[in-house]
């Protein structure tokens, strides 16, 4: 467990009750947070050039960093400071939200530094530290340090051990000195344990950020904010009014360059264990006492030790996987995922997951939790859909033919990011007609602004030192408690098929079925609404 207190970390920002998450102008860098240090391993990677480097600069142009600050890029390719300046200029310029300021980019470019080194040779790690002390100065002392592993996973270990080994990890030092671990986090319930030890080994747990940068959308924070901040959804937030709870991830793209790694891992370990997971806690979280890192992850927790175990019996009633196959997406042919280049050709790897969960506890006894996830699905979306009760009395069906439909509040996640809810209404007219309407917001709209990416939100608050939306060694741990058991059973058992759907559909009909058995139905709102086929 962590051990934060419950004030929460040093340099963290306060938060009153009105505004839990903290607002945009409250993300500030806290008033005594002077000098801060960013050391990028994976310089030279795509993570970087899209997503790292562009939320730095936004950060920067929004007055977000701290007023002294240095980024020191690490990748093995050899390459002088300005060659480095001059290709994070042109992937701000491609990727940047607000795109690219000349005042605002001399003053960024120049805090930008970069080393050549190997990751696995102890004397890179030496040079960088000549780097840093170089860079910082005379502030080393009470500088704040932020590493970013933007690495493959397999080079954890040795980058982990190297940073403890030449002292940079600096336990003593806890305080000011952080690490930032991308995903995924183990490959299974063991590999995630080793790798938390590894991590243990150079930086003490408070020290740790394990980044999911789902957490970072301004829906996914606006979730806690929206059951806690308004007095007429929690108290129906529980098994008396909630019929059912569906999150769906569906992505029109395939798997694109990521063929090799995806083959391995398959979409349960790329997608569900760690975004849908992490959605499906501040769903079902009980409300935290306070709102610090440490009370919101221990309620967390709480939900992902309260999953119901599956059983080789449930894994073959409540789970299904799918890969798809050649099909149209947005009006181009696309061709299998068999067929996607690093793939093999004798590929099971699921493409599609569906599956249904119970969380046993008071709040949500009984209450089932759809999850599905897609690659080259008919629409791009992520959202969450609760779904409340009918009444228990039916007043209108003698003048309406049909019953009316249920409420359902969405959350949509992406690709725009709002919340609507679904009622029903009168028609006009003298015919008595009940029709559904929606009662919605979009952020772009209703606030005037596109909301900030979700690297932008999460890399300050890691400089700020505020865990709350990082997941815990422990976190981690139960997830992949309840997700390996799956893995193990799709391995051991003939009872769990691989079942193909085309490309361009809502995923094959066993997923239907597994929802469909408990006289419900997936929403599937996009562009296309036909389900997909078994064949």
């Amino acid at each position: 467990m962590s051990n934060e207190s419950s004030e929460g970390m040093p340099g963290q920002p306060d938060r009153s009750p009105e505004d839990p998450t903290g607002s945009r102008a409250s993300r500030r860098v806290t008033h005594d947070m002077k000098h801060a240090t960013v050391v990028i391993f994976g310089a030279s990677g795509d993570l970087c050039q899209r997503k790292l480097m562009p939320a730095l600069y936004t950060l920067c142009q929004e007055g977000f960093l701290p007023e002294d600050f240095a980024i020191v890029g690490v990748a093995r390719s050899q390459k002088s400071d300005e060659v480095f300046r001059e290709e994070m200029r042109a992937a701000v310029q491609e990727h940047g939200r607000l795109g690219l300021d000349e005042q605002t980019w001399s003053r960024f470019g120049s805090r930008l530094h970069y080393r050549s080194g190997d990751l696995a040779d102890p004397a890179s790690y030496e040079r960088l530290r000549e780097a840093i002390d170089e860079v910082e100065g005379e502030r080393r002392s009470e500088s704040v340090r932020l590493y970013y592993l933007a690495i493959p996973p397999s080079w954890f270990p040795v980058t982990l051990q190297n940073l403890s080994t030449s002292g940079l990890s600096t336990k003593e030092h806890a305080d000011r000195v952080r690490v930032v671990v991308e995903k995924p986090f183990g490959e299974d319930l063991e590999s995630a344990a080793v790798l938390n030890r590894q991590v243990h080994e150079a930086f003490e747990e408070r020290q740790v950020f394990r980044i999911d940068h789902y957490l970072g959308k301004e829906t996914v924070q606006n979730i806690l904010v929206f059951r806690l901040a308004n007095g007429i959804f929690e108290p129906l937030w529980n098994r008396r009014y909630v019929d059912h709870v569906q999150i769906t991830v569906a992505e029109t793209i395939g798997v694109e360059s990521r063929g090799a790694y995806f083959d391995k891992a398959g979409i349960m370990r790329d997608i569900v264990q760690n975004h849908m997971l992490q959605l499906l806690c501040l769903v079902g979280m009980e409300v935290p006492a306070r709102f610090t890192a440490e009370h919101v992850r221990n309620e967390k927790v709480k939900v992902l030790m309260s999953l119901s175990p599956m059983r080789e019996e449930d894994v073959k009633t409540s789970v299904a996987r799918g890969q798809y196959a050649e099909g149209e997406v947005d009006g181009q042919r696309v061709p299998a995922y068999r067929y996607e280049p690093s793939v093999d050709a004798r590929s099971s790897t699921e493409t599609f997951v569906a599956l249904r969960a119970f969380v046993d506890n008071w709040r949500w006894a009984g209450v089932p939790f759809y999850l599905r996830a897609g690659k080259r699905m008919c629409a791009r979306t992520t959202e969450i859909t609760i779904s409340f009760k009918k009444p228990p009395l039916a007043l209108f069906k003698l003048a309406h033919e049909s019953l009316p439909d249920p409420n359902v509040l969405i959350m949509q996640i992406q690709p725009e990011e709002g919340i609507s809810l679904r009622v029903g209404s009168k028609r006009p007219g003298s015919r008595f007609a009940i029709d559904p309407v929606e009662l919605a917001f979009n952020y772009a709209t209703s606030f005037g602004d596109a909301p900030p990416e979700a690297y932008e939100r999460l890399l300050i608050d890691a400089i700020n030192g505020d865990s709350t939306l990082f997941a815990r060694e422990d976190e981690v741990e139960y997830a992949w408690r309840f997700i390996s058991p799956i893995h193990e059973f799709w391995r051991t058992t003939e009872h769990c098929p691989v079942h193909p759907y085309w490309a361009g559909s809502w995923g094959p009909d066993a997923a239907d079925r597994i929802i469909n058995r408990d006289g419900r139905a997936w929403r599937n709102e996009g562009p296309g609404k036909t389900a997909g086929t078994d064949h």
